[in-house]
């Protein structure tokens, strides 16, 4: 790889994309240099040019959508923490002003003495005493970017809005609201290969949103093995989304528990708790958004059973003791395997409407 002197750009790409990316910014900018995959490194394209960094970048996000991030680069150092720190504090003084909030984001690739957050924590140091400036790791107004390339590093500062976060301050962490749900779902009972099919799906989705507890509740005698594929699908599907989340997320994940209790029996230990009943006999979300929220805001309701029928619905007679029976989307039968899921993401944006209101 040359010399990062006349680094003007780093991109980051999807894997994959390098080659796309650096053909399309060539296009852009055709007398710039452009290095995919440089060292080997995936997700990463060079460029090279004599534009100025910043007129460069705009090109490129006007023009590329395969770039996912642009970092103009305003200085190079080698890499070792004490010129990583020097370099940054020279790209920061003008960049960065008192009472503003920063964040550090060091991207490392390649073997060295130090870490990533060694780097993170002595440019965070470095910039805080310079500049007066505060650390906010979540919605910081300006980020420092070290992106190292084997023996060498890029410097760059950009507004905290380039980065697409996943929580900010105009976003509200609902999994609160996802643990007192408590889905009550009919067995979905037929072939044994369909039983399961329809257990996973729905094993799936309680996982993904951590809801408090699945419990499976058929009414009457049942097919033995036909509930047993069911049930056997829905563990199968638990175990599968929370695998994929104890990689993707960056806390603890909670395993959703399973239960199996007769339909009638459940509504009547639950008798005083909130029961919400999801069949097309009841009324549209809009009518009663701010009953259901004002069930989840209430801090006395610990528990909240959502209800979700199969092939021939829930009971009308359990209407009686519910507190709502709610329509999900009128004139429209929602199959047994979507059900839940649409409940649990009507129900969310309803809360989140509330939130902000």
């Amino acid at each position: 790889m040359k010399n990062l002197k006349n680094l003007r750009l780093v991109v980051k790409t999807l894997r994959g994309f390098e080659k796309v990316a650096a053909s399309r910014i060539k296009e852009v900018l055709p007398t710039a240099e452009v290095v995919p995959s440089p060292k080997s490194f995936l997700g990463l394209v060079l460029v090279y040019c004599e534009e100025e960094a910043d007129d460069a970048r705009r090109r490129v996000e006007e023009s590329v959508a395969e770039a996912e991030k642009v970092l103009p680069i305003y200085a190079v150092a080698p890499s070792e923490v004490k010129a990583l720190t020097e370099a940054a504090s020279k790209v920061v003084s003008s960049r960065i002003r008192r009472g503003e909030t920063f964040a550090v984001r060091t991207t490392r690739r390649g073997k060295h003495p130090f870490t990533s957050i060694d780097v993170n924590i002595a440019i965070g140091d470095a910039v805080r005493k310079l500049t007066n400036a505060s650390v906010d790791l979540q919605n910081p107004d300006k980020i420092v970017w070290v992106e190292i390339v084997g023996d060498l590093a890029a410097i760059s500062v950009t507004e905290g809005s380039v980065e697409h976060r996943k929580m900010g301050s105009e976003k509200k962490d609902l999994r609160s609201f996802f643990s007192k749900m408590s889905i009550v779902q009919m067995p979905y009972l037929g072939p044994l290969d369909a039983a399961k099919q329809f257990g996973v799906r729905i094993g799936r989705c309680v996982q993904t949103f951590e809801v408090g507890e699945i419990v499976i509740a058929p009414i009457g005698s049942v097919d033995a093995k036909q509930l047993s594929a069911f049930i056997s699908g829905v563990f199968e599907g638990i175990d599968a989304r929370l695998e994929i989340q104890k990689r993707a997320y960056g806390r603890a994940v909670r395993r959703v528990p399973v239960y199996v209790q007769n339909l009638y029996e459940l509504v009547r230990d639950r008798e005083g708790e909130p029961i919400v009943v999801f069949e097309p006999e009841g009324e549209p979300l809009h009518k009663v958004g701010d009953q259901l929220f004002s069930i989840f805001a209430d801090p006395s309701s610990k528990r909240v059973s959502m209800l979700f029928g199969s092939r021939e619905g829930i009971p009308s007679g359990i209407f009686r003791f519910a507190t709502l029976v709610v329509d999900l989307c009128p004139g429209i039968t929602i199959s047994t395997d979507f059900a839940a899921s649409s409940g649990i993401m009507a129900l969310a944006t309803v809360i989140e409407e509330r939130l902000f209101s």
